[in-house]
């Protein structure tokens, strides 16, 4: 400790400490601003890609939409099939395709789901499910509900689980739009409670795809969770589900608190009157 207290009062030590602190400064700062250099290098690419992308793109959507030539056909194009190997340009292409689908209904939207099959997009949209990263999932589970992929509801319905917010209502959204009731009746043996945020995403989704077919909402009263009996509530409420008042009515014999039981007798007035 008498060495240490020595060689610290001798104050040799100072310079070479500097050196070293300024030197690492130095080659932090220079680290730094490469990889500023690299990131914005790399989305001037990615945007002058995009752009030269997108009019090939377009090209092919058209050739798709409007003249009914398939995949099959425009892979025969070596240009468009060495393409099609590049990630970036098949993401550009899936983020085109939404955004059309979204805008067509009918022949058109039924043509642009075939051409998400058959060209494989779906398939990078099903590996998404599986990425580390929930962002990376939202996305692959919006692409696969956006399509109508119907066979990846239960993929998608495992994620309604999850603790990650925006992950959860994102699938519950999901399975609405590819299953209707059956995308939220898993909930009533949900364990978490459901805030109101989540509840409210619920809701519109249902206004938003104009599910006809409730038979099932009313289960959501006999969950043992409060805020999911409470979710039923609503959407009995907010859809106008007359035909569910006797459920209603049931609820308010059993309610596990007043709370519950107080909103109860409010829906089944609202419904009533």
């Amino acid at each position: 400790m008498m060495k240490v207290w020595e060689l610290y009062e001798k104050g040799d030590w100072v310079v070479p400490f500097l050196i070293f602190s300024i030197s690492l400064f130095v080659g932090a700062s220079l680290f730094l601003y490469l990889i500023i250099i690299w990131s914005r290098n790399k989305k001037i690419k990615r945007a002058r890609l995009k752009t030269e992308y997108s009019l090939v793109i377009e090209k092919m959507m058209s050739a798709v939409v409007f003249e009914d030539v398939l995949f099959s056909v425009l892979k025969e194009d070596k240009e468009t099939s060495l393409l099609f190997k590049k990630a970036f340009f098949r993401e550009t292409v899936t983020e085109t395709i939404i955004n059309l689908h979204k805008n067509y209904d009918g022949v058109y939207a039924q043509k642009l789901e075939q051409f998400y099959k058959d060209s494989g997009l779906i398939n990078d949209s099903f590996k998404k499910l599986k990425n580390l990263s929930w962002e990376i999932k939202c996305k692959g589970i919006t692409e696969l509900s956006e399509f109508n992929i119907t066979e990846a509801f239960d993929s998608i319905i495992a994620f309604s689980k999850k603790k990650k917010k925006t992950l959860k209502i994102t699938a519950i959204n999901a399975g609405i739009k590819l299953a209707g009731i059956k995308g939220i009746v898993n909930l009533v043996e949900h364990p978490d409670p459901i805030d109101d945020w989540t509840q409210v995403n619920i809701i519109s989704a249902f206004k938003k795809h104009d599910i006809g077919d409730t038979k099932g909402v009313e289960l959501l009263l006999e969950s043992k969770n409060t805020t999911v009996i409470a979710l039923g509530l609503k959407l009995i409420k907010e859809l106008k589900l007359t035909q569910k008042v006797k459920y209603v009515a049931q609820l308010i014999d059993r309610a596990p608190n007043t709370t519950i039981k107080y909103e109860a007798q409010n829906v089944l007035q609202s419904l009533t009157v």
